[in-house]
């Protein structure tokens, strides 16, 4: 397509072009219809530079996934709205989710420094789990530490061990009640 001419160009003749990879056909929808995309998200997000953040992604995606105009449907510019609403409510939950992220973590109290005995004690034990892990046989010591020293699901320990889901919770629920056992009687 002639870039001198280009400004004639329909809106979906110009998609059709961004499927092939011309820039100069992805510039001109940008001049087009980047402010509009910019003052509809900034009403959303409420603030300019987010705006552009979501105008960005929004022709980003118009380049990827371009055969997802449809003519028929609508206008380019309503296509391009489309996928900045959206965009723009991912934006908002984002930044809700944060913030409440944020705001719980400010609430949780801070992590008091432990006392020495209580980390000479906990390493005693550390010691003793360890050494009772090594009396376990080979197939539940590894099920028991990829699931709760890996923090791995049933499922991923299963995957991991190439082992059936079922055969590795009964490995577990017995490498446990074998390390109880143990430790009951170092009196842990």
């Amino acid at each position: 397509m002639p870039s001198e001419d280009i400004t004639n160009v329909a809106d979906p003749d110009l998609v059709a072009a961004v499927g092939r990879d011309d820039d100069a056909a992805m510039a001109e929808l940008m001049r087009r219809h980047r402010a509009p995309v910019v003052a509809f998200a900034r009403r959303l997000v409420g603030d300019h530079a987010r705006a552009e953040e979501v105008s960005q992604d929004v022709f980003v995606r118009l380049w990827e996934k371009w055969d997802r105009y449809d003519p028929a449907a609508g206008s380019v510019r309503a296509f391009l709205l489309a996928i900045t609403h959206g965009r723009t409510l991912d934006v908002v939950r984002s930044d809700q989710a944060r913030a409440r992220r944020e705001e719980r973590d400010a609430r949780r109290p801070s992590v008091p420094v432990p006392e020495p005995d209580a980390v000479v004690i906990a390493t005693s034990a550390g010691a003793t789990l360890r050494r009772a892990l090594l009396h376990l046989p080979d197939a539940e010591r590894a099920a028991v530490e990829l699931a709760y020293f890996g923090g791995h699901s049933y499922r991923k320990v299963a995957t991991m061990l190439g082992e059936p889901e079922g055969t590795v919770k009964s490995r577990i629920r017995s490498g446990l009640a074998r390390l109880r056992d143990a430790l009951a009687a170092q009196d842990l």
